[in-house]
C-alpha cells in the first residue's frame, strides 16, 4: 500500500514494538508528530521541557528495560539539543533510535533557516546515523537502524529525514521485526580452553564485573561462575546488580572511589577475570601498575575493548551471557578458601563508614535503602550524590542503577528517570541529585508533573559543586574557584511552581518523614536535603596514584597529624 514518509515511521515503530516516544515537535517533523497523533492510542508521546531531557528520558527507558528507547527532534537546533543525551547513551553502551527531520532535500547544505548537518555532527556519537533522501530506503533503514541499536554492544543510531521525504509516498509492506541474535560466533574453543586453564591454575582470582554483564543479561550465568570459581567479586557503577550486592562474596566498587576491600584485594589478586568492563581511568589509576600481581582475562562482546586501556593475558570475545554459560558448563568447583578468607578479613576491617549524627549523603542513601527494602530504581546526576549511591545503596538486580558512567553528564538523571517511571510505573523511581546537577535540568519536573509520575526527587543540597569542591580543597588548597552555588535558590518553591511537592529538611528526623510522605504522593516530590559543604566521598584515590594506595578522611587526618 501506498504510505506517506511520515506514515511509513510511524508503522516502522510499531513493528519495532516501540510504546513510548519522548521528544519536542517542530517545524521540520510536523508531518511525523500529524501522523503521531493518529496513533496516540497505540504509541505514548512524552513531551519534555527540552529535547536534551527527551534524548535522557529514552535512555532512562532503555536501561531499565533492555528495550530500545526512542526520541524525536526537529531540525537545527532542536536536533542539537539530542547531542549530549546521544553522547551519554554512547559512552555507556545504551540503545536508543534518534529519529531527526531536516529542511527538505533541495535545501540540504545552503544554510536554511534551522538547516543542521546532524549526522555529521553526531557520527563520532553514534554506532551509526543516516540520512534519508530517498523515500523508497526510509523503512528499511529504520529497520536497520533498530538492529545495529541492539546488535553485540548496544549503542545510539540517528535516522534523519527531510521534510519533504516525510510528505512523499512509496509503497510499505509491513514487516516482522527481526530477532537480535546474541554473537557466539566469536566464541573460539582455543580461547574457552585457555580461559578454563586460566582459572584452574589460580590461587587468587577475583572477579571485575562491568556493565556488559547487565546489558546482555548475565546475572544468573554470573552468580553461577562466581560459586563455582569460588572467589571475590568487585564491579564498575555500570556492572552494578549484576551480581547481588548483599552476598558475602561482594567487595564493593573498584578504583577512585572504590572500597579499600576491593583496591587492596584486586592489587594483591593473581588472576582478574574482567567480565564485560572497559577499564576507565577511573577504575585504573595508575595504569602501569594496576592488578600489578595479575594475569588479566578478559571477557566482552566488542574486541576492541581487548587491549585498549590495560593489556590482556588473555580474552574471549562474543556475548557475555553465552561466554559464562559454555565455562560454566566446563568449569568444575574451585576452592580458594585460604584466599577468600583473607579479603573477608579486609571486608570486616575497611567498612564503609559515616557521622554517626546530622544529615549526610551516606545517611539519605541507607535510609532510602531501608525504606524501599532493596527495591527500587535508583537514578543518579553526576557528582558526591552518584558515588555515596554507588557506596552505600545494594544493588540486588541489574538494570537498577541508571547513571551517567562515561560522559559523567549532568543534568541526566531527571530525564532518565522520566524514562525509567514511563517504563516501569509500578516501581518506585529515585532520582539522586546535587543542587548543581538538579538546575542543570530542573525544568523536566515541568514533564513530570503534567505526566503525573510519582518521580522521588533528593536534592542532597550542599550550595557547592561537591566533587570539584572536593578536589579543590584536596588538591588545589582550597582555592574554590567558581564552585560555590549559594545563591538563594528554593528548590521547594520552584516544585511547586512546576506543578509538583517539594519539602525542606536539614536533620534525619524531618528527612524520614519527607520520604515517607513522598512514597505515598501519586505525583513527583522534590527533597531538598541541606547536607554539609565539607562531606567528601571516601575512600578516594588521588589522580594517577595506584589504586592501592586509597585513603579514608581518616587516614588523611592521620597523616596530617603526622606531618604536624
Amino acid at each position: 500500500m501506498q504510505l506517506t514518509g511520515a506514515q511509513i515511521i510511524i508503522e516502522c515503530l510499531k513493528e519495532q514494538g516501540v510504546d513510548t516516544v519522548f521528544g519536542y515537535p517542530g517545524g521540520a517533523i510536523l508531518n511525523v508528530y500529524d501522523e503521531l497523533y493518529k496513533h496516540k492510542n497505540e504509541i505514548r508521546h512524552i513531551l519534555t521541557s527540552h529535547e536534551q531531557g527527551a534524548s535522557h528520558a529514552a535512555d532512562g527507558y532503555a536501561r531499565s528495560t533492555g528495550k530500545t528507547g526512542v526520541c524525536f527532534a526537529t531540525s537545527g537546533p532542536g536536533a542539537t539539543n539530542l547531542v549530549t543525551g546521544i553522547a551519554t547513551a554512547y559512552m555507556d553502551s545504551v540503545p536508543m533510535v534518534a529519529l531527526t527531520c531536516n529542511v527538505t532535500v533541495p535545501l540540504l547544505g545552503k544554510d536554511s533557516f534551522q538547516e543542521i548537518d546532524i549526522a555529521g555532527i553526531t557520527t563520532p556519537i553514534t554506532k551509526h546515523n543516516f540520512i534519508v533522501k530517498d523515500i523508497t530506503k526510509l523503512a528499511e533503514t529504520i529497520r536497520r537502524a533498530f538492529q545495529i541499536a541492539k546488535k553485540g554492544r548496544p549503542g545510539p543510531v540517528l535516522v534523519d529525514v527531510p521534510k519533504d521525504i516525510t510528505a512523499a509516498k512509496t509503497e510499505y509492506t509491513k514487516k516482522e521485526a527481526k530477532p537480535v541474535l546474541r554473537i557466539s560466533e566469536t566464541i573460539t574453543e582455543e580461547a574457552l580452553e585457555e580461559a578454563l586453564s586460566l582459572i584452574r591454575a589460580a590461587e587468587k582470582p577475583y572477579i571485575f564485573v562491568g556493565g556488559g554483564a547487565v546489558i546482555s543479561g548475565a546475572e544468573g550465568e554470573l552468580a553461577e561462575f562466581v560459586e563455582k570459581i569460588n572467589a571475590p567479586v568487585c564491579d564498575t557503577l555500570m556492572g552494578k546488580g549484576a551480581f547481588d550486592g548483599t552476598k558475602e562474596l561482594y567487595t564493593g566498587m573498584l578504583g577512585m572511589h572504590g572500597t579499600k576491600t576491593s583496591n587492596l584485594g584486586v592489587s594483591a589478586c593473581d588472576l582478574l577475570i574482567a567480565v564485560g568492563v572497559r577499564f576507565s581511568d577511573r577504575v585504573l589509576g595508575n595504569a602501569e601498575k594496576f592488578a600489578g600481581n595479575a594475569k588479566i582475562l578478559q571477557f566482552d562482546v566488542d574486541p576492541a575493548e581487548i587491549n585498549k586501556n590495560i593489556p590482556a593475558y588473555a580474552c574471549v570475545i562474543g556475548d557475555i551471557k553465552e561466554i559464562l554459560k559454555r565455562i560454566n558448563e566446563r568449569l568444575t568447583q574451585q576452592n580458594h578458601e585460604a584466599w577468600v578468607s583473607h579479603v573477608m578479613e579486609d571486608k570486616k576491617k575497611y567498612p564503609l563508614s559515616y557521622p554517626d549524627t546530622g544529615l549526610s549523603g551516606p545517611y539519605i542513601i541507607e535510609h532510602v535503602y531501608e525504606r524501599v527494602k532493596g527495591d527500587a530504581i535508583m537514578v543518579t546526576e553526576v557528582g558526591q550524590h552518584q558515588m555515596w549511591t554507588a557506596q552505600f545503596f545494594k544493588f540486588r538486580k541489574p538494570r537498577t542503577l541508571l547513571s551517567s558512567g562515561g560522559l559523567g553528564t549532568m543534568g541526566y538523571g531527571l530525564g532518565a528517570a522520566i524514562g525509567a517511571q514511563t517504563a516501569n510505573p509500578d516501581k518506585t523511581v529515585v532520582n539522586i541529585a546535587g543542587d548543581g546537577c538538579f538546575r542543570m535540568n530542573m525544568n523536566e519536573l515541568a514533564t513530570a508533573a503534567r505526566e503525573k509520575l510519582p518521580i522521588i526527587e533528593i536534592i542532597m543540597n550542599n550550595h557547592v559543586l561537591g566533587m570539584v569542591r572536593q578536589w579543590q580543597e584536596l588538591f588545589y588548597e582550597k582555592r574554590y574557584s567558581a564552585t560555590v552555588l549559594d545563591d538563594g535558590a528554593d528548590y521547594v518553591k520552584l516544585a511547586e511552581a512546576l506543578g509538583a511537592k517539594g519539602r525542606r529538611v536539614t536533620n534525619r528526623e524531618e528527612f524520614n518523614e519527607a520520604f515517607e510522605e513522598a512514597q505515598r504522593s501519586k505525583e513527583p516530590f522534590v527533597i531538598d536535603c541541606m547536607i554539609d559543604c565539607d562531606d567528601k566521598v571516601w575512600p578516594m584515590v588521588a589522580p594517577g596514584k595506584d589504586i592501592s594506595s586509597c585513603f579514608s578522611g581518616e587516614d588523611l587526618s592521620n597523616k596530617i597529624q603526622e606531618e604536624i
